[in-house]
């Protein structure tokens, strides 16, 4: 062995312990994977833009290792992640919460990716996105809220970012007991899997504390790896160094990734004049207060819910010569779906072209101060028209409260 790095010098002492021979090739090189997440911290709200997170939308990533015993595993003593998904995308309000999931790529290599994504087909119609466990793990990260994970580096590395960690497996017997790590997963909050999930996390973020520790225990030389490797290789091979200062490859914006809800999702209004509160959800709490209707994308894996539907949803270009834009498709809609009363057609990231039967063709757009799915806009127009509220000539604008916040959209007829 001609070197071993090494980010910390506590790993040091402890190798020490476990291996003397090796402590003397052993050199500190800081962590560049670290280094690269902390160089962009400054473009957080570009990543979030990226996973198509909204205005007052919360992101939380799940995160799983490869071990049996890690979140995706078995958890230790029970199988957690797949039953444990759908509770959540039913638990989360679909405009308050995004969420994301980062599988160490031995999971994608043991199992296939048409399995993994089979075991996850549920969760996947309700609006999680799967990230690409090489190249967008870092960004998701730096784009999330609240991470809940396991006893993996992932879990690790949010916590040494200052972002709240829930627990889900901690991997008894898998960590050394004096590593930082094993600390970590000891003293960090653990996730009830068969209590309610929704208050979990909200306390989750709502008591957290940022600690020191565990950024201080990823490396001792934050953001001077890229030097400290380089002169470590060069060593290595007895030549000089360049002249060039040491520089790592930045992450990379990923590509946009919306989430895409194709499950039935039940919407909880209220209605005061043009004021219209929207929760969507694949389910609701019994006690529930407000009117329910049910919002389905014509991709839905089950046709017959476009039969019970009072709301149907399609995205796509406006001028897409496959769906005949937003007119014929919408009339279309209709004039298929007996009992659908109001049709979207979603064109873009903050508008879409409605028909109504009784009102005819309508276009929604956001105002300013406005950042909302339009689909969700969509329903609150269809709650206030069933209310009895009328489209005035020119504009009206309704205050569809979603996510914590007030989102004004101007209804026109086109």
């Amino acid at each position: 062995m001609d070197g071993l790095v090494l980010s910390h010098p506590e790993q040091l002492d402890r190798l020490r312990r476990a291996c003397p021979e090796a402590a003397d090739v052993s050199v500190l090189g800081g962590d560049p994977c670290f280094d690269r997440m902390l160089a962009a911290r400054p473009y957080r709200d570009r990543f979030r833009r990226a996973l198509g997170v909204r205005r007052g939308q919360r992101l939380v990533v799940l995160n799983s290792t490869w071990n049996p015993e890690g979140f995706f595993g078995s958890g230790g003593d029970h199988d957690v992640f797949p039953g444990l998904l759908p509770r959540l995308t039913a638990e989360l309000p679909a405009d308050e919460y995004r969420l994301a999931a980062v599988l160490h790529p031995n999971i994608w290599y043991g199992h296939g990716p048409g399995q993994v994504r089979a075991w996850l087909d549920r969760a996947l119609r309700a609006g999680l996105t799967l990230i690409d466990p090489a190249h967008a793990w870092r960004q998701a990260l730096l784009a999330a809220d609240a991470v809940v994970g396991d006893f993996g580096a992932v879990s690790y590395y949010a916590s040494a970012l200052g972002l709240p960690v829930l627990v889900a497996a901690g991997g008894k017997d898998r960590l050394d007991p004096e590593a930082p790590l094993a600390s970590f997963v000891r003293d960090a909050p653990r996730l009830d899997p068969y209590g309610p999930l929704r208050p979990q996390v909200e306390r989750l973020m709502a008591e957290h504390r940022s600690a020191a520790e565990p950024g201080e225990f990823v490396t001792s030389a934050p953001g001077a790896s890229a030097a400290l490797l380089r002169q470590h290789f060069y060593a290595l091979m007895d030549l000089p160094e360049p002249a060039a200062p040491a520089l790592l490859e930045p992450l990379p914006l990923p590509p946009y990734d919306p989430p895409r809800r194709t499950a039935p999702l039940r919407v909880l209004t209220r209605v005061v004049g043009t004021d219209v509160v929207v929760e969507r959800a694949t389910e609701h709490p019994y006690d529930a207060d407000g009117d329910v209707h049910l919002a389905v994308h014509e991709e839905t894996r089950d046709p017959g819910s476009l039969e019970v539907a009072d709301v149907i949803v399609r995205n796509g270009s406006a001028d897409d010569p496959r769906l005949g834009g937003p007119a014929v498709w919408t009339a279309e809609t209709l004039a298929r779906h007996a009992h659908c009363a109001l049709a979207a057609y979603v064109s873009g990231p903050d508008t879409c072209t409605v028909r109504s039967r009784e009102h005819g063709l309508l276009h929604l757009s956001a105002l300013p101060g406005a950042d909302a799915d339009p689909a969700a806009y969509a329903s609150a127009l269809c709650a206030w028209l069933a209310d009895g509220g009328v489209p005035r000539e020119g504009a009206t604008t309704l205050q569809v409260h979603v996510a914590q916040g007030t989102h004004p959209v101007a209804v026109t007829a086109c």
